[in-house]
């Protein structure tokens, strides 16, 4: 149920949050 609330919670907020990062991984 958390992952459900979680990938929810993955909208926009969360998709900032990977991109940004994902970015930083990147740039490493």
């Amino acid at each position: 149920m958390t992952v459900k609330v979680a990938i929810n919670g993955f909208g926009r907020i969360g998709r900032l949050v990977a991109r940004a990062l994902l970015e930083r991984t990147d740039h490493d």
